[in-house]
């Protein structure tokens, strides 16, 4: 990891020397304008905050930059509800080692990518749902207005994408706008 983060409240942690060794730079920020003007420069944060205040910090982070957040616990802090209300990717406590904190930082990283995976995923499969949704309407009035059936309006949804050179989602989209523009 090149640089870190580090938004403390208050005093310095205990394990910021532990941070110092598994990075290039460590970067300290005691609030949120500090943050602001860092988190541009860095691969990931690390939170020492108490746990009331994590979810709004890592809010706060996530609305600046998208980038992997741990929290620095305190030992014996952590909340006893599953639910924190935020998702974190790695939590770090100060009685970690520096091999241990490098491999929790890894962890993070790793956690990170893959939830930003996943959130692409959600976001294509959401796309293709209400793509899909569109071309079924623009199939239904094709059927009523062409009297064809629903493989033929299919065929001609296909081949007047290929006509305009756009996506069949588009043309469906723009289908089912006039029908309903001029049929209310």
């Amino acid at each position: 990891m090149k640089s870190i983060l580090l938004l403390e409240n208050g005093t310095p942690p205990a394990a910021a020397d532990s941070l110092r060794r598994c990075c290039k730079s460590l970067r300290r920020a005691a609030g949120e304008s500090e943050a602001r003007a860092a988190v541009g420069a860095v691969d990931a944060v690390v939170l020492h905050v108490p746990a009331a205040a994590l979810a709004g910090w890592q809010s706060a982070v996530a609305g600046m930059r998208r980038l992997p957040t741990l929290w620095l616990c305190p030992d014996g802090d952590v909340p006893p509800d599953a639910d924190w209300g935020c998702a974190l990717d790695g939590i770090l406590f100060a009685s970690m080692g520096s091999r241990e904190t490098k491999i929790a930082l890894q962890w993070s990283v790793r956690a990170f990518q893959q939830r930003r995976r996943w959130a692409e995923e959600r976001e294509q499969l959401l796309q293709r749902i209400e793509e899909r949704k569109w071309i079924d309407q623009a199939k239904a009035v094709l059927c009523e207005i062409k009297g064809i059936t629903e493989a033929e309006a299919y065929d001609f949804l296909r081949k007047q994408a290929m006509n305009e050179r756009k996506r069949i989602g588009d043309i469906s989209a723009s289908i089912v706008k006039v029908y309903q523009l001029i049929h209310g």
